[in-house]
């Protein structure tokens, strides 16, 4: 399998899911539960309990803030966990376990039902994915986020490909999004994407609305394209520099995560290769050593 870009990997998806609809998530069962994932799991993990109370760690504070609970947990006022992991393993498997240490019910979601979190887990729910670049992970947790807002991945596709690019899109060297401030949990799933796809070598920013009326266009640039999605820009970067697009007030997170990774696509489709030139070395080197592994990643991760 060739490695696509992630604006192609966004309409598989969408194809994907528009015959394969994610199971229904019910939020009414969760009161008040510690919310764990790493990375993107920990952003998707933020998305999804976004209306509903929750307390939300990752890898590196989950320890600390479980034991800052403890009193509440032995009083019965907290009794859940949910653990957010596309591939039910890494960092997954000890959060699981300390959860249950603590006597939480413990309830994973994954793409992997037979993975080694799924073994210990006291729930599991089960996603679908299809076939995807190391890191991308656009299948496996837009699954989660669509069964959770109940969007409509065709719809989403075809508003997709109506897109209009614009014709000076290439000539930018460092693109900046703009998203209504109920989106800002996608924002650092956008940052996520660059340091991925473009390391060091190009600049892609992520705002809020409120958030980027805190001095973060102090300095504009004419190589910088502000990209505003819902709401016309007014204010930030030179005025021959903006893109607004479009987005009523009916769009989900499903679909604004979609849009947005289709245009982070779209940049990658027009400049240097470089993820596709370091992936390799990357899973089969120092990624998997980070994690005290030897087995090397997997470059394409097989759908299910």
């Amino acid at each position: 399998m060739k490695l696509m870009n992630l604006n192609e990997n966004v309409l598989e998806a969408l194809e994907f899911f528009s015959k394969n609809s994610p199971p229904l998530l019910d939020m009414r069962r969760f009161n008040l539960p510690f919310v764990v994932g790493s990375g993107n799991a920990f952003n998707t993990g933020k998305i999804i309990f976004s209306d509903r109370s929750a307390i939300f760690a990752d890898e590196s504070n989950f320890k600390q803030i479980i034991n800052s609970y403890e009193d509440i947990i032995k009083k019965g006022l907290i009794n859940q966990a949910v653990i957010i992991s596309a591939s039910g393993e890494k960092d997954s498997v000890w959060e699981v376990e300390l959860a249950k240490k603590h006597k939480l019910k413990t309830i994973l979601l994954t793409c992997e039902p037979k993975s080694s979190a799924a073994q210990v887990a006291d729930e599991v729910l089960a996603y679908r994915k299809i076939s995807e670049p190391y890191t991308y992970n656009v299948s496996t947790y837009l699954g989660m986020v669509l069964s959770s807002t109940g969007e409509r991945p065709n719809e989403i596709k075809e508003r997709l490909l109506s897109l209009v690019i614009p014709d000076n899109f290439p000539s930018y060297s460092s693109y900046s999004f703009v998203l209504p401030d109920k989106f800002m949990e996608i924002c650092p799933m956008i940052d996520i994407k660059e340091s991925e796809l473009f390391g060091p070598h190009l600049s892609i920013r992520a705002f809020s609305q409120g958030h980027a009326r805190h001095a973060k266009f102090v300095i504009p640039w004419d190589k910088e394209l502000v990209i505003s999605i819902g709401e016309e820009n007014k204010f930030f970067g030179h005025l021959e520099n903006r893109w607004d697009v479009k987005a009523d007030d009916s769009m989900g997170f499903a679909e604004m995560l979609c849009l947005t990774y289709y245009i982070v696509g779209k940049i990658q489709e027009i400049k240097k290769p470089y993820y596709k030139e370091n992936i390799e070395a990357y899973c089969a080197d120092y990624g998997p050593k980070a994690y005290g592994k030897d087995k090397p990643f997997e470059v394409i991760v097989p759908g299910n």
